[in-house]
């Protein structure tokens, strides 16, 4: 359940999903975000570091450790399915 209530909070499958082909700054992972707010983004982050999903290098910015990288290869299913589902799902009139 821990990973879970990590998983839930806001931004945090965001930037593993923007982790996920490599580091990125910290500038340039909040561009990737939409512009969170630095302090909700610094938030998450240090979540993720503690949970041993994300590692800082300097130089090279913000990317997913090896535990990080088996979590997307074991969510990329999830998100074929999510965009199966988005492409069959009707859409609704404005």
């Amino acid at each position: 359940m821990a990973l879970l209530d990590l998983l839930g909070r806001r931004w945090t499958l965001r930037i593993l999903w923007e982790l996920r082909d490599g580091p990125l700054t910290s500038r340039a992972l909040r561009a990737a975000c939409d512009e969170a707010s630095p302090t909700v983004l610094q938030a998450r982050l240090d979540d993720l570091r503690e949970a041993e999903l994300v590692e800082h290098s300097a130089g090279e910015g913000y990317g997913l450790t090896e535990l990080g990288r088996e979590f997307r290869t074991a969510f990329m299913p999830l998100y074929a399915f999510a965009d199966r589902w988005a492409d069959g799902k009707p859409t609704t009139p404005s």
